[in-house]
C-alpha cells in the first residue's frame, strides 16, 4: 500500500510585494519546477520565493496563498504550513487573519 500523505514543510515568510502579488518563502526546499503544476505559480530562485504573475486572475490574496500552497502540494507532495515563526511582510492584518483561517 502506497503512502499518499503529503510531507510537511514550513513557511518562513508570507508577504505582498510592491505590485501586491502574494509571495511565500518556504523555510527549506527548492521549488524550481512548480510551474509544471500549471497553476500560475512560479519560483523565484534569487529570492527563494513562490509567487504568481502580475495579472492575478481576479484572485484575492487569500486565494493566491491557497493556490501557491496547492501548487506545491500537487507538484512536490509537500504541504506548506504556517507556524508561529512565520514572518508577515506588508500584509494587512485582516488579510493575515483570513490567510491564517484558510490554512
Amino acid at each position: 500500500m502506497e503512502d499518499d500523505r503529503l510531507r510537511e514543510g514550513t513557511i518562513a515568510e508570507v508577504g505582498l510585494d510592491p505590485e501586491q502579488r502574494v509571495f511565500v518563502r518556504p523555510t527549506l526546499g527548492d521549488f524550481e519546477h512548480v510551474y509544471r503544476a500549471a497553476m500560475e505559480v512560479y519560483w523565484d530562485k534569487s529570492s527563494r520565493r513562490l509567487s504568481h504573475p502580475l495579472a492575478p486572475r481576479g484572485f484575492t490574496p487569500v486565494q493566491w496563498f491557497q493556490q501557491i500552497v496547492a501548487a506545491v502540494a500537487d507538484e512536490y507532495g509537500v504541504q506548506l504550513k504556517l507556524t508561529k515563526q512565520t514572518t508577515w511582510t506588508a500584509v494587512p492584518e485582516d488579510t493575515r487573519l483570513a490567510i491564517e483561517a484558510s490554512a
